[in-house]
């Protein structure tokens, strides 16, 4: 019978990076070259400097380091200009080759309704940058608007600035509403680190040779997992059985549609590194992991998308 894995162990060291991340360049309070040596110490290998609305593609400093070309572009309906804040902030991971040129910069954008955001989002596409949507709740986004925007790679699904500082962004609510919806969309851990001790909290673990090319071209496939602490080392379906491997944790939570579908916890006194689950035929059509540790740090896998085979 078919196996098939959220990410395949094939020899590629499984690659930390962050994806999301401000210095001075924009409203950061460190600059590049702290940011980058403080992710090079905590074990990073790959990450972009996301400053808003400035396109960067250099490793400032001496620290090795595969920066991604980025930035984080937005977009703002009238309400966040009054007050209020409701908008659409992107991602963008641009291509090794071509694009726009370091220091390139750009216009926040003033939108009336959801799907203006839809043609930025088609120019950024076309001019070979990958969209990650970031931090839906504290957007003030409702999950109908996401919708209407297509073409994105991932969402965010853990925001650890925005957890620290108003206790958003930490559930993957939306991610779920979208998924059910039939959008085979992926789940990022960021930081969107503006303070210092923002940053080195959230992260990917990407499937990976160590090159822009093949990070891009793993995290478009969905060849990562998400974290702020545990391991996942294998999530996989089989003959309608679901099978996670993992570093040392309290609970493994199988998702599927919008629910908790089952729960294995470890014993008193134990810790639990894996566990398996049967899958419901004719329930929704993926399936996803969640670890959590005895700090209650979290880990996500992305979703296995369920096809009549896997059972």
């Amino acid at each position: 019978m078919k196996r098939q894995a959220a990410f395949e162990k094939n020899g590629n060291k499984m690659l930390k990076g962050a994806l999301h991340c401000h210095t001075t360049r924009s409203d950061g309070q460190g600059t590049p070259e702290e940011v980058i040596a403080m992710h090079a110490d905590h074990g990073y290998d790959f990450m972009a400097l996301t400053d808003h609305r400035v396109y960067n593609r250099m490793n400032f400093g001496d620290r090795p380091m595969t920066i991604l070309p980025a930035m984080e572009m937005d977009c703002n309906f009238p309400e966040s200009f009054a007050g209020g804040i409701h908008c659409h902030h992107i991602v963008c991971l641009g291509a090794e080759e071509g694009g726009y040129a370091q220091d390139q910069r750009f216009e926040s954008l003033r939108i009336q309704k959801p799907e203006d955001t839809q043609p930025l989002l088609d120019e950024l596409h076309a001019d070979g940058n990958m969209t990650l949507y970031c931090h839906p709740e504290w957007s003030g986004t409702p999950a109908s608007e996401f919708s209407m925007l297509r073409g994105n790679f991932a969402m965010e699904i853990w925001n650890s600035g925005c957890a620290i500082e108003n206790d958003l962004d930490t559930n993957a609510a939306y991610w779920d509403e979208l998924l059910a919806q039939g959008q085979r969309l992926w789940g990022a851990a960021t930081d969107d680190g503006h303070a210092m001790d923002q940053h080195c909290r959230g992260w990917v673990r990407v499937n990976s040779e160590n090159s822009v090319p093949a990070i891009r071209e793993a995290l478009r496939a969905g060849a990562f997992y998400s974290s702020c602490g545990p391991e996942i080392e294998d999530f996989y379906v089989e003959n309608g059985v679901a099978h996670v491997r993992c570093s040392d944790a309290a609970e493994i939570t199988l998702r599927q549609l919008r629910a908790v579908y089952d729960v294995a916890r470890a014993k008193e006194g134990q810790a639990l590194n894996e566990a398996s689950f049967k899958i419901r035929r004719g329930g929704a059509g993926y399936v996803r992991a969640v670890v959590k540790d005895a700090q209650g740090r979290r880990a996500w896998s992305n979703p296995i998308f369920l096809e009549e085979s896997d059972f």
